[in-house]
């Protein structure tokens, strides 16, 4: 081995060293006791607002909600006077969980690395990591759930619902399938869809016809007497459960032209179609009401960085809303979902309606993966999913001060404040050194 090598590999491993001594603390957290938080503004997440609120939590789940009152002997206090209490964030189609470092491949579990950009069984709950260091993170900006998407591809995998609470897989998989994910921006074009549009829907209406056909000829199938198709029977099962409406399908498009075509493709397969992106929706934001279908929108998009975006907006989420589009923000990437609440912050500064921003990361996602009975807002009988916050959540001179999940008080650490811990100076006159000791 070169010497140069070897240097390369010492530096690896030292790096990866000095990760692991700084990851979150340890994730063994005592069962859920008696909660309550009391004297809070309740942000119900449906539009109403209970103001100076008790919120009793028993069990994991929320067991009463209402205006005063006073606190059940031995419960654990929360004292919320002069806070705000919302349901617990969802972050959706980001890829916390399945991407540790984005620019090294062995933490990169959100796409296959030999790819044709046709695999719709490609299921993030087989690559979550319920021990990244991201989650901690994530979790001190008020998000509890995550429902990360496989990353790249013209259909590109499968979603799930995961609580951001300590836990073995199993523990905090909530929903296993959420949705299937597909890819007709200009950028999934180009790399799986032939080059051109007409070839991309091609080939996707061709992945819908093969399922469909799958459908009502499994046995022709086994027996090899049906045509060849390009997906395996893994994914068209899994395309069949989106042909039977039991999985939404999720389309990234960026184009107006583009998101009525997808309509179209909708309506005439009869799927649960979720629009992503949608960069120029604005400009045919009544078809989209029409169409009652819901969007995924990142509301900091504004620049024409594809020529699929040319007319991006800041205020894109606003105008969907106010034409009747149920708006569900998003923030990208592994690092970025912490970033979900500047991203609704800024929408509202744009216009979006606030009871409606919150409601759209709250109770829109439950309602959209079919989980509302139990998850989208503080209400009797609800998973216990809150945080409470010093003020309004989407000013950024707020924070978290107590971050609830499935009636857990979690840790408010996370790497980033292990690492500020460590290598904080300190003023003079304090003791010590300005650098803790490893």
């Amino acid at each position: 081995m070169s010497s140069a090598r070897r240097a390369r590999n010492v530096v690896a491993a030292a790096a990866v060293a000095a990760y692991a001594i700084v990851a979150a603390p340890g994730t063994s957290l005592a069962e859920p006791d008696t909660l309550a938080i009391v004297g809070a503004e309740v942000r119900v997440g449906d539009g109403t607002v209970v103001e100076n609120g008790t919120v009793i939590v028993r069990d994991g789940r929320i067991v009463s909600v209402t205006k005063g009152g006073d606190a059940p002997t031995g419960a654990t206090v929360i004292d919320g006077k002069g806070k705000v209490l919302t349901p617990g964030f969802v972050a959706v189609g980001n890829e916390v969980g399945l991407i540790e470092i984005e620019l090294e491949p062995t933490t990169d579990d959100a796409a296959p690395q030999d790819d044709d950009g046709i695999h719709p069984a490609f299921g993030a709950v087989d690559g979550y990591n319920p021990d990244s260091s991201l989650i901690p993170i994530t979790r001190l900006a008020g998000v509890t759930s995550v429902v990360p998407a496989p990353g790249v591809g013209l259909v590109s995998g499968t979603s799930a619902w995961f609580d951001l609470r300590p836990g073995t897989p199993a523990e905090v998989t909530v929903k296993p399938l959420a949705a299937v994910h597909a890819n007709l921006s200009t950028g999934a074009v180009d790399r799986f869809g032939g080059g051109a549009r007409p070839e991309a829907f091609a080939r996707l209406r061709q992945l819908l016809d093969d399922a469909r056909l799958y459908r009502t000829a499994k046995a022709a199938y086994d027996k090899r007497a049906m045509r060849e198709t390009r997906a395996t029977q893994a994914d068209l099962e899994r395309l069949g459960e989106v042909l039977a409406g039991k999985l939404p399908l999720v389309v990234w498009v960026s184009r107006s032209a583009d998101i009525l075509r997808v309509l179209d493709v909708a309506k005439a397969y009869r799927v649960r179609l979720v629009l992503a992106g949608v960069e120029e929706g604005w400009k045919v934001a009544s078809a989209i009401a029409a169409a009652e279908v819901p969007v995924l929108v990142r509301p900091l998009t504004n620049l024409p960085e594809q020529f699929d975006r040319l007319q991006s907006r800041y205020d894109n989420a606003a105008l969907l809303q106010k034409a009747g589009v149920t708006v569900i923000p998003v923030a990208m990437g592994p690092h970025d979902a912490r970033q979900l609440r500047e991203q609704v912050g800024n929408a509202i500064a744009w216009g979006l309606d606030p009871a409606h921003a919150l409601r759209g990361i709250t109770l829109e996602p439950a309602r959209l993966f079919g989980l509302d009975s139990d998850y989208g807002t503080v209400a009797k009988g609800k998973v216990a999913n809150l945080a409470l916050w010093t003020g309004d959540p989407f000013d950024l001179r707020t924070w978290a001060t107590n971050v609830i999940i499935q009636g857990r008080a979690m840790p408010m650490r996370s790497r980033q404040t292990a690492l500020f811990e460590r290598y904080k100076v300190l003023r003079p006159g304090e003791e010590g050194r300005g650098m803790p000791r490893w």
